[in-house]
């Protein structure tokens, strides 16, 4: 994956953190936590706000 790949991270992230609610995730750990995924295979500097909010807002769609 990808920083682009906004959907599947947001599936992986809800599947890995079930416990999790991403509306009250700070945006260094979900950097971290996109960054720790098997799948994950991207440059960790390639990624900005714009990006962690398209996957926070991803991830919040996934779990509802």
């Amino acid at each position: 994956m990808r920083w682009t790949d906004i959907y599947d991270i947001a599936a992986e992230l809800a599947e890995a953190h079930p416990d999790v609610d991403p509306k009250f995730v700070n945006f260094v750990d979900l950097r971290g936590w996109v960054i720790a995924l098997e799948e994950f295979d991207d440059d960790p500097e390639r990624c900005g706000e714009k990006i962690l909010e398209a996957i926070q807002a991803a991830w919040i769609e996934e779990i509802e």
